[in-house]
């Protein structure tokens, strides 16, 4: 019965019905028609039919309802919250809603829209599944570190499938911002510093999230965000400004979100920073003449939380409704919490401020997703309780997040081949992030079991069995101010702080440390001291943590760190006095066990970097594809030279460069050879490579390829990032890499924002990271 009362708005059938409704505010529409031009977006949509015939019986309430994004209130952020949720979705004032899960709960609310709404339109639900959803991998940061294109592309496709089963459509993810600078938290959300891999890495995360049919009913849609530019916020502090030239955007910064179109995403969120001067929220030029006019989008654009008030804080309106008429003109489709095309924008028609077709557009872009999703059809396609009895949380799932999290991993230091480590003797493992499960997710797990992640202490006994002991002590606190420790703990992820002094805490990791074989620090940050809202100024290990690794070096004892960040971390200290340092970020669910496959050889890390590791906090913003300048520093030491670009009390390059990791193992990479040296605008050049695996091990090894044009019209990057292959070699194996180079891949945005290549010589390399040395050349005719 439900689904046959909710056909009919398929098929036109309530037109007569709902005639005298849509009466009652057709004087109010006609006035603006009449009085202001239409607007001269074209919208095409294969529902367009179905779409125009719903449109036709909404009334103006309706219509805005439709662009109305609240918060179930389970979880909320920023400065707004929802409430008589359930009144206004009967009203038909509500579009889709967010923060709420359970395939169950989601069924109760879509039966209220679609048997209790005039129109019976169905919602959509969308939620943070940033990196899984019960079953949780590791942060995106830590993910792309993996380099491997289909295990992410996986992650996202077991994410949507576990997502959906529990009622979820809709997902905001994938986050796609170029950054720069580790002081902004939300760099743990994103792919790191290089459009070439964010931009493979975008792509992805589309294609694992929406599949090739939306209307199955284990896709969902993908939101990109954050557009645009967000992680480039002046001193890394969260929600700043940004300012920078156009060809910067173009070259640098907007490729990622571009490919994300590309692969289809449905959806993109607006970014909660400026651009030239206006807030993304309401900026055309971004929203419709970039993101619309040049790249062709046809999905819809939704805000970011709170982000359409928050323009009069930014300064460009001065109260709601000013800048709900900038936010609609802009192109924004959906008012994520804000409430202000809701509550303003039938006054702003009145006003005419706004144009009746200009709100058509916007509800026609959401009609069109539900369409897509195939809910007109079924509204209540994602909510089997059956599925989510037998698809969530399972256990291939999480044997593939134990796999994830391993891959991962970045080795930064391993003097004296301490790892792995043997499964035998007594093993201290010490650390206030030892024997914590619910900071293993990391930040934006909104949706995990934070208690049935897998802490280090029960993964590494797993592991080890009865083979080695394990003794564990907590150490120290996260840190020894109080306050600092409260925010960085937040949203249920506390690490209780300990009722003893720092001096006994102390004293009992020293005692079994004395015990012990070798010793394994498991410190750094808390899951939230990274994430929305978690800038740091000061991005080393907190100094309780640091004091505390000092005594344990002391003992004389081998020390093994287990880093746990979400950020770029400056590591000069520890590089420096710790012989092994394993960078875990944040594995996911099955966190123990990943770190203690790599701790003792049964996996072989293979992670590589994909954002710069500093010296000094003010070396910041540092990436490998800089541009050079006139007076460049001359000596490789890093000596010090008068009258040239460098510091003079830090050497200028990085304490661990992009695309840095070692091994278990070693490799060798021969020099790459070509077909070609002189391609044109229809060749295709191949580079080919040999890699042995010259050491004790088999493992994987990230081929990476660079690229330097040596002169152009606008000053090129030091080296560019082209290629890049993941290839696995039992030891002793020798295999042959092959890159493809057509001139379409040497484009670039020139300084009148033309995509053009320019004849010339390249050089370039082929390496392990982006510290190579350049080998050959080619010229481009």
């Amino acid at each position: 019965m439900r689904l046959k009362i909710f056909s009919l708005v398929t098929t036109g059938i309530l037109v007569a019905a709902c005639a005298n409704t849509q009466k009652a505010t057709a004087s109010s529409e006609e006035k603006v028609i009449a009085e202001t031009p239409a607007d001269t977006t074209v919208f095409h949509s294969p529902y367009e039919r179905q779409i125009d015939s719903i449109l036709g019986l909404m009334t103006l309430d309706e219509k805005l309802g439709q662009l109305n994004l609240p918060a179930s209130g389970d979880i909320t952020t920023g400065q707004a919250k929802s409430s008589n949720i359930a009144k206004l979705i009967k009203e038909g004032k509500v579009g889709g809603l967010f923060n709420i899960q359970s395939a169950q709960k989601i069924y109760n609310v879509q039966k209220i829209a679609v048997e209790q709404s005039r129109l019976h339109i169905p919602m959509l639900f969308g939620m943070d599944v940033i990196h899984g959803y019960k079953t949780t991998f590791p942060i995106p940061l830590g993910l792309s570190s993996s380099w491997d294109m289909n295990m992410i592309e996986k992650t996202a496709r077991v994410a949507a499938q576990e997502a959906s089963a529990d009622g979820i459509n809709w997902t905001f993810s994938p986050m796609v911002d170029i950054s720069r600078d580790p002081r902004w938290g939300r760099i743990s959300e994103g792919n790191g510093e290089d459009p070439f891999l964010g931009s493979k890495i975008a792509a992805a995360m589309v294609k694992g999230y929406q599949g090739s049919d939306l209307t199955k009913d284990n896709t969902i849609l993908s939101c990109v965000k954050h557009f645009a530019l967000y992680g480039a916020v002046e001193a890394g502090r969260d929600y700043n400004t940004v300012d920078m030239s156009k060809v910067r955007m173009y070259n640098e910064y907007l490729p990622p979100y571009k490919a994300a179109i590309d692969a289809g995403t449905r959806s993109v969120m607006a970014s909660f920073n400026e651009i030239d001067g206006v807030p993304a929220t309401g900026n055309r030029w971004l929203l419709t003449n970039l993101l619309r006019d040049q790249w062709k989008f046809n999905g819809f654009v939704v805000t970011d939380y709170t982000g359409i008030p928050e323009m009069i804080n930014h300064g460009v309106g001065a109260d709601l409704q000013d800048v709900s008429v900038l936010a609609l003109k802009a192109g924004v489709d959906m008012d994520m919490v804000g409430n202000g095309f809701l509550t303003t924008l039938k006054k702003a028609l009145d006003e005419g401020k706004v144009t009746i077709d200009e709100i058509d557009t916007a509800v026609k872009r959401i009609l069109q997703a539900k369409y897509e999703l195939g809910l007109f059809a079924n509204p209540y396609k994602y909510c089997d309780v059956n599925r989510a009895k037998t698809e969530i949380y399972t256990k291939e799932n999480r044997d593939f997040a134990r796999k994830v999290g391993a891959a991962s991993m970045v080795l930064l230091k391993n003097q004296g081949h301490i790892l792995p480590l043997k499964k035998e003797g007594t093993i201290a493992l010490i650390g206030p992030l030892a024997n914590n499960a619910v900071n293993m997710a990391g930040t934006w797990s909104v949706s995990t079991d934070q208690e049935k992640s897998i802490p280090v202490l029960e993964g590494l006994k797993e592991v080890v069995g009865n083979k080695a002991k394990i003794l564990y002590a907590k150490g120290s606190n996260l840190s020894y101010d109080k306050t600092f420790e409260t925010n960085a703990t937040m949203f249920g992820k506390t690490i209780p702080r300990d009722g003893r002094t720092d001096k006994q805490l102390l004293d009992e990791a020293l005692a079994i440390a004395k015990k012990s074989d070798v010793i394994v620090a498991t410190l750094g940050e808390s899951a939230e001291m990274s994430g929305e809202s978690s800038s740091r100024s000061d991005i080393e290990i907190p100094k309780a943590q640091k004091d505390l690794l000092e005594e344990l070096l002391k003992t004389g004892k081998p020390v093994v760190l287990v880093l746990f960040t979400g950020r770029p971390l400056v590591l000069v200290d520890e590089a420096k006095t710790v012989p092994a340092i394993l960078n875990a970020w944040f594995p996911g669910s099955e966190a123990g066990l990943s770190i203690a496959d790599v701790l003792f050889g049964d996996v072989n890390p293979s992670g590589k970097l994909t954002a710069t590791f500093p010296r000094s906090v003010g070396q910041i913003p540092l990436y490998y594809s800089h541009k050079n300048t006139g007076r460049p520093l001359q000596n490789k030491e890093g000596k010090f030279e008068k009258f040239r670009s460098n510091y003079l009390d830090v050497r200028n390059e990085p304490l661990y460069p992009f695309g840095y990791g070692l091994s278990y193992t070693t490799f060798k990479i021969d020099k790459p050879q070509v077909d070609k040296t002189v391609i044109d605008v229809n060749d295709t050049m191949t580079i080919t490579t040999k890699i042995t695996n010259t050491g004790n091990y088999d493992g994987a090894e990230v081929v990476q390829l660079y690229i330097h044009d040596k002169v152009r019209s606008i000053t090129p990057p030091v080296e560019e990032l082209k290629g890049f292959q993941k290839i696995f070699l039992k030891k002793g194996e020798t295999k042959t890499v092959t890159f493809k180079i057509a001139v379409n891949d040497l484009k670039f945005y020139n300084k009148d924002l033309d995509f053009v290549y320019e004849p010339g010589e390249f050089e370039f390399f082929v390496s392990d990271s982006s510290t190579g040395t350049f080998t050959n050349t080619f010229t481009v005719k």
